[in-house]
């Protein structure tokens, strides 16, 4: 078991005929995705790394059986291959997609909901669970098999946090980037159940970041209804209030979103916090439960 995604999983590139679309999906194939299809109107009858290419996904879904995709198209057109693909069935959506309009994404996360599609995203990196698949662009190179899960609001963080997991001779269950913009299809309480109901994972690292109070509401989740053990970092600490640090959604205002309240926060919940990134390791090493050897 995987959370969201598994071997199972089709998987369609919306965009696979852009540069990026192209090179993540090979990246996702050599990963052991199983990438069914890509859409591009106009480009329908090529093939993209060995992927049959069609004009809608309404044709790549009929065609493929794809039950999720991964975005890769421009900001302007995100909500309408967005719309496009959830009318065609698919249920989870991976937008990698950055400066997608704000009231764009507010129509996304209502409509996904209405039609029961899950978004991870917009101005993600995905979620990869070694051994069985990747949907986004988290580099290949960094993961591990193993049970600590991990949930970040930042991408190129996660790259850091997981790839020190796994020199630590460790390794990750599942891994989700949730985006970092204001409005996000998935935030840390949405995915908290789904690693505590996970029998493959026994700890989770949660990543976090200034601005909104998505760390605040996760600690208030963490006390009340998470039992396995947490180790929380919160990128941000020096930043001064009413400055943005790389995410649109990493601003703080009002006095509200500072490290310190975030952190105070998860540490009151019970998770075990760490100061800077390269500690993360050690504290997953030290929390993570010994399995007794079959």
């Amino acid at each position: 078991m995987s959370v969201l995604v598994d071997r199972d999983t089709r998987i369609l590139v919306q965009g696979i005929t852009g540069h990026q679309g192209t090179v993540h999906a090979r990246n996702m194939k050599a990963f052991g995705a199983n990438v069914v299809a890509g859409a591009t109107p106009g480009k329908g009858g090529q093939q993209v790394e060995g992927v049959p290419v069609f004009d809608s996904v309404a044709q790549a879904v009929k065609a493929t059986g794809a039950n999720a995709t991964c975005l890769f198209v421009p900001a302007p057109f995100a909500r309408d291959a967005f719309l496009e693909a959830v009318d065609a069935g698919i249920q989870l959506a991976v937008i990698v997609t950055e400066h997608i309009p704000f009231h764009d994404m507010l129509t996304m996360y209502h409509y996904g909901r209405s039609k029961g599609a899950r978004i991870i995203g917009p101005n993600c990196p995905g979620i990869a669970s070694p051994g069985k698949t990747k949907v986004g662009i988290i580099p290949n190179v960094v993961f591990h098999p193993g049970r600590v899960g991990v949930i970040s609001r930042s991408g190129t963080l996660t790259y850091e946090i997981v790839n020190g997991i796994k020199e630590r001779g460790l390794g990750q269950s599942t891994c989700l980037g949730l985006g970092g913009d204001p409005v996000v299809g998935t935030s840390f309480v949405d995915a908290l159940p789904w690693f505590q109901d996970d029998p493959e994972t026994d700890l989770v690292v949660l990543v976090g970041e200034i601005g909104g109070t998505a760390e605040e509401d996760a600690a208030e989740y963490i006390g009340r209804k998470f039992h396995k053990p947490v180790i929380a970092y919160v990128a941000g600490r020096s930043a001064p209030p009413g400055k943005r640090m790389g995410h649109a959604g990493a601003i703080i205002a009002r006095g509200k979103g500072t490290a310190d309240s975030k952190l105070h926060a998860l540490e009151a919940a019970g998770a075990h916090v760490a100061k800077f990134p390269y500690e993360i390791p050690a504290l997953v090493e030290q929390y993570l439960p010994k399995r007794s050897a079959p």
